[in-house]
């Protein structure tokens, strides 16, 4: 069976250059026939639109029928703003966003829907913590509030505005990861937090926007990638070797390409009955429960060869 979006309109949302989940997203979803949609954070859209313009993109944004990638329209988005009377003065005028407008959530919502009428697709791709790097214990309060609504609430002030302007049957998609419930050392500033309530979230929003207006609400949980949001964190090749040495699919990176399969399919017809769900694309590392390159298993050779059955 095939992934046929055709005729489907998709906003992802979080898009601010071509190495991140959200692009991958983006391209197999337009692989799969949809029309693309793009919120970037609004400080960076002008330098996203340049990029894009000038052919910086260019080698990515190729798909496999040999076209290129395209967007219908941009639109510049701060998430962590609901409307424009929730933005304070300082930022509107900072010279990032001066020139902008209409970049809340409800004025972004209300925008897409003047152009587009109603969206099928709707993926959530963004995160951020300004104290990622502390520990939890040496995280501000301001810090993690702000890694909660930035990563966490987000979500639901999306789908909040966003449900009453998409198609009966439509999907929404959220991107987590293992530290909602696992430890990960280093991922500090409340993004563990967030993740951990991004999932909650999940639960619940598939609950209540699945009565409210018929759509599937997911998440997945995707392995580390080297993405220009993760280099932020200071820890991401270790976390990439980690993985590499202790998931069920050894020795093997983490391809966004696999993340945009896995959210094609689950925003697709083919996952009509799913919902509710945080589905892991880590090379299977949440199944793990040991270590297996730890220096205490450095002797047994039962953790570093594969177990061969008849």
């Amino acid at each position: 069976m095939q992934m046929n979006l055709k005729g489907k309109k998709a906003l992802i949302v979080g898009i601010g250059d071509d190495a991140g989940f959200g692009w991958a997203i983006a391209k197999a979803l337009a692989e799969a026939g949809a029309e693309i949609l793009i919120g970037t954070w609004a400080p960076i859209v002008k330098i996203f639109k340049t990029s894009w313009a000038n052919g910086k993109f260019d080698e990515s944004r190729k798909l496999s029928n040999g076209k290129m990638l395209e967007y219908l329209k941009v639109y510049p988005i701060d998430a962590i703003f609901d409307k424009m009377e929730d933005v304070p003065q300082e930022v509107k005028e900072n010279k990032r966003y001066a020139e902008l407008t209409g970049y809340t959530v409800s004025e972004v919502a209300k925008q897409v829907e003047e152009d587009f009428g109603k969206i099928d697709i709707l993926v959530h791709s963004l995160a951020n913590a300004p104290e990622v790097t502390k520990n939890l214990l040496d995280t501000s309060r301001k810090g993690y509030l702000s890694a909660m609504s930035s990563s966490a609430y987000s979500f639901i002030s999306l789908l909040a505005h966003f449900g009453p302007v998409m198609e009966s049957g439509g999907s929404v998609l959220s991107l987590s990861y293992i530290a909602s419930e696992r430890v990960v050392p280093g991922y500090g500033g409340g993004m563990s937090s967030a993740k951990a309530a991004l999932e909650s979230d999940t639960r619940t929003l598939a609950w209540e926007a699945g009565r409210k207006w018929n759509l599937r609400v997911n998440a997945i949980s995707a392995g580390p990638l080297r993405s220009r949001a993760a280099r932020a964190i200071g820890m991401i090749d270790d976390m990439i070797s980690y993985s590499k040495a202790n998931a069920p699919l050894a020795n093997k990176d983490l391809e966004s390409e696999e993340v945009g399969a896995a959210a094609t399919f689950l925003l697709s017809p083919l996952a009509s009955a799913i919902t509710g769900t945080v589905l892991y694309v880590d090379n299977g590392m949440h199944a793990m429960g040991l270590a297996v390159d730890s220096q205490a298993l450095q002797n047994n050779e039962t953790y570093s060869k594969p177990v061969v059955t008849a």
